[in-house]
C-alpha cells in the first residue's frame, strides 16, 4: 500500500484527545442528560466568576442603550468602509491567507455554530408575555421560523458538508466552550434570566469581523450566505441588536431591584468575551502546523499498512509512521526526494498526484478540508492561472432538492400526539422539540412552524 492508504473511515472517538470540561459540558447538554439543569448552573457560576472583574463598555444606564447600539454600528460600518477601500487599492486580504485558513475558521467555530441561538431556548416558556416578544422572535428566527432553508444550524451544516470539513477533528477544548455558554444559558433561563439577555446583548451586535468573514469567503469560491443572513438579521435599526437592546429595558424591575439586574445584565454581556472569539481563532492559524498535526493524527492507523517498497533518508514509510513527532522530518525527506515540489502548480508534486486525481492511489484517504491543507502547503506562493469567481451569497435554492422527502417518523409521531390536545397544552408540548439538539430536524422544524402558528392563535 502506499502512503496513509487505510488512514480514512476511522472512529472519531480514536482521532481526539481526552475531553476537556468545555467540550464534555458541550456534549452533555446538547444531548440533554438528565443532570443538565445542575451541570449548566455549576458550569455559568463557574465562567460569571472568571470575567466579574473584567471591564464593560456598556453604557452606565439602561436608558442609553439603543444610542449605544446605534453608535456602534455606525462605527462597524465606518471600519468595513475603510476595509473595502483598502481592498480596492489592491491591499490582500486581511483575514484568510486561502482557502484552507477558511476552512480552518469553518470547523474551528462550528461547536458555537451548530447551537446558534440556543441561550434563548429556555425563554419558550414566557411565549404569552409580550415583554419576551423581541427575545422569541430572534429565536425563531435563528430556527428559520421551522423553514429548513432559513434555519442557521441547517444551513452552517450544509456548508461544512459541501466542503467535506465538518469532522471535529483537531478542534481544541476552547473551541468549545461559546457553545457550552450559550447550551447552558439556555438550560437555566429562569434563574439565570438577566445574564441570558445580557448574553445576547452582546451576542446580537453587528461585529466587524462578520462583514469581512462574508467578503473573504466569497473570494475563495465558499458560500457565505450563513454570514450575510447574520450581518441583515443583526441590524441596529430593527434588527436582532435592536431588539436585544429594547429587550433590555422591557424587562427591567421598575423597583428596588433594578440596578442589580442592570449589574446581571452586563455580566452576562461580558460572558461574550470567553473563549477563543473569530479573530483569534483566525490568528491562530499556522499552515506548516496544521498539515503535520493533520498527518499526525492520521499515523497511527498507517503505521503497519505499507510496503518496504519506499524508503525515504533509509527509511520505509512504516518506520516513519512508527513514532510520533516525524511527521515533520518526514515530509522534509519527501521534499529533498523531489515528492512535494513547493511553491508550484501541486499537480506536480508526486506526493500530491497520489491523493487526488484519476487513479490516485489515496484516494478517500483525505477529507476535502484535510487535502485543501496539502494542497495549499504545496502550492505556496504559486497562483492559479484561472481565478476562483467568488461566490455570492445562497438564497436557499440549494435546498429545493430536500422538499421531496420521504415522511419522517418523528415528525408523524409528533403530529399524532398533539391531534387531541388542546392548543394550549400543543404549544407547550412542542417546545422540547425547539432545543438546539432537534430544532434542525424534520420534526424540529414542523414543530418550529405549529409553534409559531399556536402563538399567533393564542395571543
Amino acid at each position: 500500500m502506499t502512503l496513509l492508504t487505510a488512514l480514512s473511515g476511522q472512529p472519531a472517538s480514536l482521532t481526539h484527545s481526552a475531553q476537556g470540561r468545555h467540550q464534555q459540558v458541550y456534549q452533555q447538554l446538547h444531548g440533554e442528560t438528565q443532570d443538565a439543569t445542575e451541570l449548566a448552573r455549576e458550569y455559568l457560576h463557574d465562567q460569571l466568576a472568571l470575567v466579574e472583574a473584567t471591564d464593560c463598555d456598556l453604557p452606565e444606564a439602561p436608558e442609553q442603550l439603543l444610542a449605544w447600539v446605534e453608535q456602534r454600528c455606525a462605527e462597524v460600518a465606518q471600519a468595513y468602509a475603510d476595509y473595502l477601500e483598502q481592498r480596492r487599492q489592491g491591499g490582500p486580504r486581511r483575514y484568510f491567507q486561502n482557502k484552507a485558513h477558511a476552512l480552518y475558521f469553518l470547523q474551528c467555530v462550528a461547536p458555537t455554530k451548530q447551537v446558534d441561538g440556543a441561550w434563548l431556548y429556555g425563554l419558550l416558556r414566557y411565549w404569552q408575555d409580550q415583554r419576551f416578544d423581541g427575545l422569541l422572535t430572534t429565536y425563531l428566527e435563528e430556527l428559520g421560523d421551522g423553514e429548513a432553508a432559513q434555519n442557521h444550524v441547517v444551513i452552517y451544516r450544509k456548508l461544512l458538508s459541501e466542503h467535506d470539513a465538518d469532522s471535529e477533528a483537531g478542534l481544541e477544548d476552547d473551541h468549545y466552550l461559546q457553545g457550552a455558554l450559550q447550551l447552558a444559558l439556555g438550560v437555566c433561563a429562569d434563574e439565570f434570566l438577566p445574564e441570558v439577555i445580557g448574553f445576547n446583548l452582546g451576542y446580537e451586535q453587528l461585529p466587524l469581523h462578520l462583514l469581512i468573514t462574508a467578503y473573504e469567503l466569497s473570494e475563495l469560491g465558499i458560500d457565505p450566505y450563513y454570514f450575510t443572513l447574520h450581518v441583515t438579521i443583526d441590524n441596529a435599526s430593527s434588527g436582532h441588536a435592536c431588539k436585544a437592546a429594547q429587550s433590555v429595558l422591557n424587562l427591567l424591575p421598575l423597583g428596588e431591584g433594578r440596578a442589580d439586574f442592570y449589574r446581571r445584565v452586563a455580566a452576562g454581556y461580558r460572558l461574550n468575551d470567553l473563549g477563543a472569539g473569530a479573530t483569534s481563532v483566525i490568528k491562530q492559524f499556522n499552515l506548516q502546523d496544521q498539515v503535520v498535526a493533520m498527518l499526525e493524527r492520521k499515523r497511527a492507523f498507517g503505521q503497519h499498512m505499507h510496503s518496504d517498497y519506499c524508503r525515504f533518508e533509509g527509511q520505509t514509510v512504516n518506520q516513519w509512521l512508527a513514532k510520533p513527532g516525524q511527521i515533520g522530518a518526514f515530509l522534509k525527506a519527501l521534499e529533498d526526494k523531489g515528492w512535494i515540489q513547493h511553491n508550484q502548480d501541486p499537480a506536480n508534486s508526486r506526493f500530491w498526484q497520489l491523493i487526488e486525481g484519476a487513479g490516485a492511489a489515496m484516494f478517500g484517504v483525505f477529507s476535502g478540508y484535510e487535502k485543501q491543507l496539502i494542497h495549499d502547503w504545496i502550492a505556496g506562493e504559486w497562483v492559479a492561472s484561472e481565478r476562483v469567481p467568488p461566490v455570492r451569497p445562497g438564497r436557499g435554492s440549494r435546498f429545493a432538492r430536500e422538499q421531496h422527502r420521504p415522511a419522517d417518523p418523528d415528525t408523524q409521531a409528533l403530529a399524532e400526539s398533539l391531534c387531541n390536545l388542546p392548543d394550549v397544552q400543543q404549544l407547550n408540548a412542542l417546545i422540547p422539540w425547539l432545543s438546539a439538539r432537534r430544532h434542525c430536524t424534520p420534526a424540529g422544524l414542523y414543530a418550529t412552524r405549529r409553534f409559531i402558528q399556536l402563538r399567533a392563535r393564542l395571543r
